[in-house]
């Protein structure tokens, strides 16, 4: 089966460029100072039954290899997909969001705040930088009337984006933010691009998602719980972690979990490119 393929090579890169373990057999998306996350990670590496490393690496460097290979899931089982939602789509890392049609008037924002500091403290930041992006290209009159004539000259539709007649910049169709763990305030910031993105747009609202590898439910809730400014959270490996959570035997846990998955706030890997294209 393609997607399990897909999954099981996912998992594959995270563990060669990703998860490590130390010299006490401890996963570095775990919290070595809680006994439950421990358990938890440890139980996810054993039910993924892959090789980790027993390496030292910066959590910056881990952070970014998660990001990278992470894209890589999304592009290749997406495309498979593309019947379901057919367009050109380009996937990046890291690309600033006014580079985009419905942001591109913050990038004049922005030049206006460079030069007031008092309007910049007052009003922040506005250009955001996900950690994964899906824009999808705008297309060609001749691509519209493939199958017959429903457009000619500049008469109608003027304006919408999706004609590259009327627009050459990629429409923002996704905007994905991976935590490899959720530690700190820090975390919460997916949640502030979020309701950004939904403020600030001009157009509709893209995908807005998140991707972490964090193996203790009560943190994960953090994040997943609460009010829309996020689609959905996407857990790198839940399968193995709701049969971690079952071994566990730990209630509290447990209904945490269950509180996530059945409320539709926590979802597999192999979910989102099905999401994506809805």
């Amino acid at each position: 089966m393609l997607l399990e393929k897909l999954r099981l090579e996912y998992h594959k890169s995270i563990f060669k460029n990703a998860l490590t373990t130390d010299k006490d057999g401890i996963p570095n998306n775990a919290d070595r100072h809680s006994k439950i996350s421990v358990k938890l990670a440890k139980q996810i590496v054993s039910k993924i039954s892959l090789k980790t490393r027993n390496v030292k690496t910066a959590g910056q460097t881990y952070g970014k290899s998660f990001e990278t290979i992470t894209t890589s899931f999304i592009e290749n089982s997406f495309t498979h997909l593309n019947h379901l939602r057919p367009g050109r789509y380009d996937f990046f890392v890291g690309k600033s969001i006014d580079e985009f049609e419905q942001y591109e008037h913050l990038s004049l924002l922005t030049k206006a705040l460079d030069t007031n500091r008092e309007l910049r403290a007052t009003l922040g930041d506005y250009i955001i930088n996900p950690d994964i992006v899906i824009g999808r290209k705008p297309i060609t009159d001749n691509e519209i009337n493939r199958k017959r004539v429903i457009i000619k000259g500049n008469l109608l539709a003027r304006y919408t984006p999706l004609r590259v007649k009327n627009s050459k910049l990629p429409i923002l169709h996704a905007s994905i933010s991976c935590k490899w763990t959720i530690r700190s305030d820090r975390s919460q910031n997916a949640r502030t691009e979020g309701l950004n993105l939904i403020r600030n747009r001009k157009g509709h609202t893209p995908h807005i998602a998140i991707i972490t590898a964090e193996p203790y439910p009560q943190r994960i809730s953090s994040l997943a719980l609460g009010t829309g400014d996020i689609d959905c959270v996407y857990h790198f490996a839940l399968k193995e972690l709701i049969d971690a959570v079952k071994e566990l035997n730990n209630e509290s846990v447990s209904d945490t979990l269950d509180t996530l998955v059945i409320g539709k706030r926590l979802r597999d890997i192999s979910d989102l490119p099905f999401d994506l294209v809805t």
